[in-house]
């Protein structure tokens, strides 16, 4: 797979593609990379790429020119472009796994108000967002989505780990230990050196169910109405609410 970033300052990403398991990744040939300095598309010798925006407004736009340059150069039209911006559609565990069965992606970062809107309608396959706030940096949105799928591409990460990952089904993920035993007067869960499999599951099962009741319970909504959650997990939801609901009415009689 190959990623492909437009972006004024290649320096930021490079930093990203040449650390960790991604530069294995690309030693190993599994990912390539092009990182596509905008500014070299210039028309001017001042290497001018932004301007202000018809209509007045504050802030200034990438402009048409150089950008279309720099995507025709690396044969946007044959590959899948993403346009980085606030105003796309949310980036979700899904669309990273339909990304990462494509064979070439082409990012363009934006920068202060954005890129013209002719950019977007000649070149752009789909406009995604990262959440509901604005960075200054596209570079830095277009990392974090190179960082979600290329992590889901064959033989770079093991299929073990990726299917225990918060979101791979509709839970966040268990909590994890390691050495030592005891942390700071804090031990390891027994279960977890019972050496016991089928008791860890459940124990893993009952606290994925924990966490996401606790901090996304909008997910669990979600896995009933697409089918995911076993009748073992809607028993274990059921203990944990009337545990929940318990510790609350315990909480306002001392109160009183």
């Amino acid at each position: 797979m190959k990623f492909t970033v437009l972006t004024l300052f290649p320096e930021i990403p490079r930093a990203f593609f040449e650390s960790s398991i991604m530069a294995k990744a690309v030693e190993k040939g599994i990912i390539a990379y092009d990182l596509v300095n905008i500014r070299n598309f210039a028309l001017d010798k001042h290497h001018t790429c932004d301007d202000g925006t018809y209509g007045g407004g504050a802030g200034q736009l990438l402009l048409p020119e150089p950008l279309g340059c720099a995507l025709d150069s690396v044969k946007a039209y044959k590959k899948h472009v993403i346009y980085v911006t606030p105003s796309g559609k949310p980036l979700t565990q899904k669309k990273a796994q339909e990304l990462s069965q494509k064979d070439e992606i082409v990012l363009i970062c934006g920068r202060y108000e954005g890129i013209d809107q002719r950019i977007i309608d000649t070149y752009v396959d789909e406009e995604i967002s990262i959440g509901d706030y604005v960075m200054s940096s596209g570079e830095l949105a277009a990392t974090v989505i190179v960082d979600t799928v290329y992590r889901l591409v064959d033989n770079v990460i093991s299929h073990e780990s990726l299917d225990e990952e918060s979101f791979t089904g509709c839970l966040l993920e268990y909590p994890q230990y390691t050495r030592p035993n005891v942390y700071k007067g804090m031990e390891v869960p027994q279960v977890l050196l019972s050496g016991n499999h089928e008791e860890i599951r459940k124990w893993r099962l009952r606290k994925s169910l924990q966490k996401t009741l606790r901090n996304r319970p909008d997910l669990i909504v979600q896995g009933r109405l697409n089918g995911t959650l076993t009748q073992e997990a809607e028993k274990m939801i059921e203990e944990l609410t009337e545990s929940t609901c318990q510790k609350n009415v315990g909480k306002k009689k001392k109160r009183k």
